[in-house]
């Protein structure tokens, strides 16, 4: 165990510090093609920085990972595939930082690189079973996999906000996994070489990246919510419904955030996928919070998720179940409290709190 341990800890080292040292490069090859984030003060545009931003930490990343599978990686046809779906998806990126690209065409590339993990590798959410019950997607498990990769690596996109966000919480997913795996003796699985390998790369990012940012991920932000996806799949493809939940509670943040974002367009009358200015983090620096206080209160919150998740799933269940929805009730308080929904939200609210004071002072009288 010791062995396994030293061994977990030299791939997330050895990658963390090969990312940290290629992002000076990636920064000065940036500047160089001019893939730089340029904040502009049109109005409704969406830069809370104000200074330009080199954009291709993404590609350190992958470069990380590229570093890391030569050292401690083993060739397979699923290996194959996630190797030839990761080129596609930062390739997009990089064109994407270089030139924007319409959404249509980026979503249209996420779904091949999807098809190349789902048709060459092999990887498949196929059945799932749930309260006794036993379903087998059949032929519908091609589109439904295809379908859960294009999400997280799309969800992953959308909550690249603020300096160390998106790196933040993709590090707590692949702590919590390769903690998972450490526990049930996966040491030396695909899964958990991919895990330590992703979580040293970014890391190593992530300390170029945490305010005040010094080099953005760019559009190669969706390699991380790919590898996210790709991971899931393999660790907890198995039969039970609650294996293919942990992933889902621990990404809970930056899926909830996104579910908000469409609620709340459709209620506008807006396409769901158009950008604003008031996802959770936008509300959070509503609230007069500093921009490392508000990333450090997202960290906290999809923290409490992943220990709820930890004690779930290699403790009790029970015990689990009953800090998720005290999670839930918290998020759900937030929801009612801001505009991260709808604007009529706080209205509300204030109005029900009033009512129950009213109430509570006749009482009193009486």
């Amino acid at each position: 165990m010791k062995t396994q341990l030293l061994q977990a800890t030299e791939i997330v080292l050895t990658t963390f510090i090969f990312s940290a040292l290629i992002m000076f490069l990636m920064r000065k090859v940036a500047v160089h093609i001019n893939a730089m984030d340029v904040p502009t003060t049109e109005e409704g545009n969406r830069h809370i920085h104000t200074t330009s931003t080199p954009k291709l930490g993404g590609l350190g990343i992958f470069l990380g990972f590229l570093f890391g599978y030569m050292l401690f990686g083993e060739q397979s046809i699923r290996m194959n595939s996630i190797l030839i779906g990761s080129f596609i998806i930062v390739l997009m990126g990089i064109v994407d930082d270089l030139k924007p690209v319409k959404a249509k065409y980026r979503f249209l590339v996420h779904i091949v690189a999807a098809s190349v993990i789902v048709f060459y590798g092999g990887i498949l959410l196929d059945v799932i079973t749930a309260f006794g019950y036993t379903f087998d997607f059949g032929i519908l498990a091609y589109p439904i996999t295809i379908f859960f990769i294009v999400a997280c690596t799309d969800i992953i996109d959308l909550i690249d906000g603020l300096d160390g966000l998106s790196g933040g919480i993709c590090s707590i997913f692949y702590l919590t996994i390769a903690i998972i795996g450490a526990y049930q003796g996966r040491f030396g699985s695909l899964v958990m070489v991919l895990t330590l390998i992703m979580l040293g790369s970014t890391l190593g990012f992530l300390m170029h990246n945490f305010h005040p940012a010094k080099i953005f991920a760019g559009d190669c932000v969706t390699f991380m919510g790919f590898i996210i996806a790709v991971i899931s799949l393999l660790e907890f493809k198995g039969p039970a419904l609650i294996s293919f939940f942990v992933p889902v509670a621990i990404l809970a943040i930056p899926i909830l955030d996104t579910l908000f974002a469409i609620i709340r367009r459709l209620l506008k009358g807006q396409p769901p996928f158009q950008a604003d200015k008031q996802h959770l983090h936008h509300q959070l620096l509503g609230m007069n919070f500093s921009h490392v206080v508000t990333v450090l209160i997202i960290y906290g919150i999809d923290l409490l998720f992943a220990v709820a998740t930890l004690v779930f799933v290699l403790m009790d269940p029970k015990i689990g179940q009953i800090m998720f929805i005290i999670i839930f009730i918290i998020v759900a308080w937030f929801v009612f409290h801001t505009s991260i929904i709808s604007d009529k939200s706080p209205q509300l609210m204030k109005k029900i709190e009033s009512k129950l004071k009213i109430k509570k002072k006749t009482k009193t009288k009486k």
